[in-house]
Parts: C-alpha cells; structure tokens; sequence
C-alpha cells in the first residue's frame, strides 16, 4: 500500500437535502463522513453482502449492461495488457442477475476473479433506486450513476465533471491528486483506455520508482481516505484519483455535473482536435497558435474584443445553445473534408 502522509480534509454537518454551496463549489477534495447513512442501500448493507444484492435487485430493469470481467490474475487492477494494446479483463454484455450471481460465488473463493459494473446509470437500469436513496443536487442537474463490484482497482485519472461519490456497500480507498500532477503520474494513451479517460500507468500497489521515478514528487502532494458505507467524498474537477475497493462486495453511487452547461461539449474533444490540427505543426507555428489560443479561449477579455460590435463578434460573444449548435454542425462539416 501507498504511504501517502495527508489525508483528505473532513466536514461535518451535511445532509443529503442540504448540501451547502461552498461545499458543492470546492475546489480541493473534502469528505462528508456519514452523509448518507440513513439510506436504506446502506442499511441493507451492514446486514450483509446477500442483503445488499437482494436491495438491488428489487429495482432490476432487466436490461444488459456492460460489466468488465478479469482473471484472478489481474488482481482486481483495470488495465491495459502487457504491451498497451489492448485491455487486461473482456467487456460483457450480461444482465444484472448475472453479476450477481458471480460476486455471490465469487465471495467463496480465496483469489476470485474481477467482477466489475462500472458506471451505469441509475435511472435506466435501477429506476427507483433514487426514489429511497439520493441526493438533492436538482440546481446542479447531475447525472447519477453506479458502480458495483468485487475487489477491484481503477488507474488514476480524471473526470472533466465534478463529482461526488458516496459509499453505500464495502470500503473504498481513494488516493488523490491535484490536477497540476499530469507529468508526475505517467499517463498512458488518450485514445485507448478502460473507460474513456486517460490513466496512469503506475500501479499504486507495486510501484515501480525505476520506471516511474517522478511519481515520488506527485505522492508528495497526494490526499488519500478510506471510505465507509455512508460515507461520500466530493472530487473536484479535473482532480486526479485512485479507486481501489476493497470488499468481496462493493456498491459506490456517484453524482457528476459541469459547472457550465452541457451544449458547450467536452474539453477532451478540443484536445483530440488539436492533435489532429496543432500538434505536429512545425514549433514556430506552434508558438503562434499558443498565443491565439491564450488571446481568444485562455485569456480573454473584454478590452481584446472592444473594437468589434457586440452584435457582430459571433462565437467571440457569450455562447448560447444556438450559437453551440452552429458550431458543431460547421465542425462536423469540416471534418469529413
């Protein structure tokens, strides 16, 4: 295990109705032991891991959802194969019962294999779920999602959304770090990873400080917790983490939004499209862009823009969903060409 000497700040006093704004609008990690004791999800859970599967599948849509399945080799750890070119577990398309019935035998077996459901929405596959467990995050309109599994490790990475992640069945360890870590914490492809966000390729249970020596400098700055059921940590935007669970069960609910609004698209994809157009441009042009760049997105300001009109300066105005919408059908034009 990691040593890593700074444990995430706590608060006190939160309630699932009442979550104050300046906790929503942080911007370092903060955990809220107990915010979600009394739902009955954790209920169910300090009877055991049967009852928490039997509380689940009350709600069961039956529709397939994708589950991530591994060998007993993998240890839990969702990753790539040896030479990075493809993944170290299959994707399943299988119901709901079915992963049940695998973590059940599973919690016999000395070193199981992984049995993972990452990421689902709650409202499509547990519809009801919400009505006995959740949180009033309504001015925020977040998407809800949950995750299910045995023993298990998720690679550092990032969410573009804020997040906060509440443990409702098992423990969860969560190591953190702030977003200014990207070259301490060896990133591995943009354009193939496990679930759509680039991760590290330091694995947190055997580093190897030869291979990855500047990951000293970012457990310099690292933040971990342990969570228990009932309790939920907010990730702030763009902050780095580390999941590993930890029981033969596990069952994390998670709430993710932007602060600004969904039409305005992904900043993931503005750096896929730089690849494709700035990236292999001479330095000097490089320059140039990184200067236009700064002026019209990075830095700009309203002294820049006062020689133009309000009324003529297009997509250099506030954008609207409109404006939005022309933007991406003229990009979408552009790249078939």
């Amino acid at each position: 295990m990691l040593k890593v000497d700074t444990e995430v700040q706590e608060i006190q006093g939160c309630l699932p109705a009442r979550l104050p704004e300046e906790v929503l609008l942080s911007t370092q990690p903060l955990v809220m032991r107990g915010l979600v004791a009394d739902w009955p999800m954790v209920s169910a859970a300090a009877k055991s891991s049967d009852h928490v599967l039997d509380y689940l599948g009350k709600f069961d849509s039956g529709r397939p959802l994708t589950a991530m399945l591994g060998s007993p080799d993998i240890e839990g750890r969702i990753f790539y194969n040896d030479d990075l070119t493809g993944f170290n577990f299959d994707y399943a398309r299988i119901g709901l019962q079915e992963v049940f019935a695998r973590l059940r035998e599973s919690q016999s077996i000395t070193k199981p294999p992984m049995v993972y459901v990452g990421s689902t929405n709650i409202d499509n596959w547990l519809p009801g779920f919400r009505n006995e467990n959740d949180l009033d995050l309504d001015d925020y309109s977040p998407m809800a999602s949950i995750w299910i599994g045995n023993r298990s490790r998720v690679a550092a990475h990032y969410d573009f959304p804020t997040n906060i992640a509440c443990s409702v069945a098992g423990r969860r360890r969560v190591t953190l770090f702030p977003p200014d870590q990207l070259n301490n914490l060896y990133v591995g492809p943009i354009d193939m990873n496990p679930a759509g966000q680039p991760i590290s390729l330091v694995d947190f249970s055997h580093p190897d400080y030869e291979k990855f020596p500047r990951f000293k400098e970012a457990l310099k700055v690292a933040q971990t917790v342990e969570l228990e059921p009932g309790d939920a940590i907010l990730i702030p935007s763009m902050w780095w983490h580390h999941i590993e669970s930890l029981c033969e069960v596990n069952v994390l609910v998670n709430y993710w939004w932007r602060s600004t609004p969904y039409f305005l698209g992904g900043p993931l994809n503005v750096l896929q499209h730089a690849m494709l157009g700035l990236k292999d441009l001479p330095s000097e042009q490089r320059d140039v862009w990184r200067e236009i760049f700064n002026h019209y997105v990075f830095n700009p300001s309203e002294e820049n823009m006062a020689h133009i009109p309000k009324e003529a300066r297009g997509v250099l105005n506030k954008i609207d969903e409109t404006t939005a919408a022309k933007i991406r059908t003229l990009l979408m034009s552009k790249l078939k060409h």
